[in-house]
């Protein structure tokens, strides 16, 4: 399969693996939201060329990464049920665009987890 790939996604791949092998929990949780940011500006940026392909791979890593932020949830936290909708409506977003792309939903959602991750980080 990695046949099939090119070189820079092969070695976005291994970075990727080598970075979550050797991650904390928090840690964890800032990788998803990168890659759920990169995956909305890639889906973003394909659907401008044209390119449905590299959109729907874009969308589907874009979902991966909500489910990990999603099934990353403590539910004990007393932010779970705001994470949890939150999430969801992330969710929602992107599988909209699936059938009706939409790049400024996307884009919101976009930043507001880029806000989100930077606060983390702070």
């Amino acid at each position: 399969m990695n046949t099939m790939r090119s070189p820079s996604e092969a070695y976005r791949r291994v970075e990727f693996d080598a970075r979550v092998s050797s991650a904390k929990p928090a840690e964890l949780v800032l990788v998803c939201y990168e890659q759920l940011g990169g995956a909305l500006g890639s889906a973003i940026a394909a659907a401008a060329r044209g390119d449905n392909g590299r959109k729907s791979q874009s969308l589907t890593r874009a979902v991966s990464a909500l489910t990990a932020l999603q099934l990353g949830i403590d539910q004990r936290q007393s932010l779970a049920p705001a994470l949890d909708q939150l999430y969801l409506a992330a969710r929602r977003t992107v599988l909209d665009s699936v059938l009706d792309f939409d790049p400024a939903a996307l884009a919101a959602v976009q930043r507001d987890m880029a806000e989100i991750a930077a606060a983390l980080r702070g």
